[in-house]
């Protein structure tokens, strides 16, 4: 579950970075990136919730 929460820690900063350089600079790429990361984060966010509810049980 660590390496899982520091994944999405990793990815969260890439999107929040990628984000800022989109709408501060207008960089597509950076758009691109960053929705990207979105779908990734999304994913692993969704493992976490199936993960966090099997070790609660």
């Amino acid at each position: 579950m660590k390496e899982l929460l520091d994944k999405i820690f990793a990815e969260a900063e890439a999107f929040g970075k990628d984000a800022a350089l989109q709408l501060n600079k207008g960089n597509k790429a950076a758009g691109a990136r960053a929705r990207k990361a979105a779908l990734a984060l999304m994913k692993d966010l969704k493992e976490f919730r199936k993960v966090s509810v099997d070790a609660a049980k």
